[in-house]
């Protein structure tokens, strides 16, 4: 094998050194050399490498940024609810359905190469996503939301700002009692109720399917959710059975008004 093409490598090398360039334009560079002068591949092959080796590295950083779901703790024992709900219910509810829907939206994040960077991003493009990662990203963001909505030893009134608010909204606090208890009853099938601000910053009651949201682009009415009532039947059935008017009735003494109040700020 003629000495040429590796002398002229070294060559490239020094000269390239003193012009400051980057090791990997050097291979780059190097790589078009060999490839004109049909020089052989072993020459170059260390520098590819550690090329290719950086490039993973970049993939792996990108990889580890990309949004994960997470359950967060359960703010209360499971008991801390009763007689409202049940502790077996909530520990089925918390252990079983939400942790299933955090494995199953960040396993659809990965399978499908899923790049948005928040919640909320994620949310906006509901309608560009798998029915997977749609679905379980739902369960998985509402079921967090949903354990903040109670607290145990809850009166079940509401109080200050909160009261002047839903009168605005509502006319009175039991007519918005009435508008929640009839979007929890009237969706048929699973799904949720809510307490939503829409864009205007007027309060709505509405619901959505499934494990949908108001966060969600696909949503009847979009806006901020304040407070959320999970009527899927594994949220009730183990207690109440058919008899969802009891579960929505009683779910109104285990209402967190402070959370409500946050969120209306």
């Amino acid at each position: 094998m003629s000495s040429w093409p590796v002398n002229c490598l070294v060559l490239m090398y020094k000269s390239l050194i003193m012009k400051n360039i980057t090791r990997r334009n050097f291979f780059n560079n190097a790589i078009k050399a060999t490839v004109a002068g049909s020089v052989a591949i072993p020459y170059l092959f260390n520098g590819v490498k550690a090329m290719a080796q950086g490039s993973t590295e970049e993939l792996l950083s990108s990889s580890a940024s990309a949004l994960q779901f997470s359950q967060i703790k359960l703010p209360y024992d499971y008991a801390a609810l009763e007689p409202n709900i049940d502790a077996t219910t909530m520990d089925i509810h918390y252990n079983k359905h939400h942790a299933a829907y955090i494995k199953n939206v960040n396993e659809a994040i990965a399978a499908e190469n899923i790049s948005f960077a928040t919640e909320k991003e994620f949310f906006a493009n509901a309608s560009k996503l798998s029915a997977k990662a749609r679905n379980n990203g739902g369960g998985a963001w509402n079921h967090n939301f949903f354990w903040q909505c109670m607290m145990p030893n809850a009166g079940g009134t509401p109080y200050g700002k909160i009261v002047s608010a839903l009168d605005g909204a509502f006319g009175s606090v039991p007519k918005f009692k009435e508008a929640f208890t009839t979007a929890a009853m009237t969706r048929f099938g699973s799904g949720w109720a809510w307490l939503v601000k829409d864009a205007s910053g007027k309060l709505v009651v509405t619901s959505t399917p499934n494990q949908d949201n108001p966060l969600m682009d696909t949503a009847e009415v979009k806006g901020t959710p304040i407070l959320a009532l999970d009527v899927w039947e594994h949220a009730y059935y183990l207690k109440y059975q058919n008899k969802r008017n009891e579960y929505v009735a009683n779910w109104f003494n285990t209402i967190n008004w402070e959370e409500v109040a946050k969120r209306l700020a």
